[in-house]
């Protein structure tokens, strides 16, 4: 059995956190894996986004607020369009 350290996202509103997990290794099916402790670990992560529980969630993972780059586009006014007929 052999263990690599990942960073795994979590996204969640406007925040995404990196959460470090070990990914297990092994010769059987269903491998990679993550512990039960790492699946646990990245369910209060989100749990505690979720609830806007920023502190909480920053004892466990690197916490990230999301910022657009663009603005969103309004709809175009009806009245400044031409009818085509």
């Amino acid at each position: 059995m052999r263990t690599r350290k990942r960073t795994k996202l979590v996204h969640e509103g406007k925040y995404v956190a990196e959460v470090d997990v070990d990914l297990i290794e092994t010769d059987e099916g269903w491998s990679p894996y993550l512990s039960l402790e790492d699946a646990y670990k990245l369910d209060d992560v989100r749990d505690a986004l979720r609830r806007g529980d920023v502190e909480a969630a920053s004892r466990l993972a690197r916490i990230f607020k999301l910022t657009p780059v663009t603005e969103s586009i309004p709809p175009e006014d009806k009245s400044l369009q031409s009818d085509p007929h």
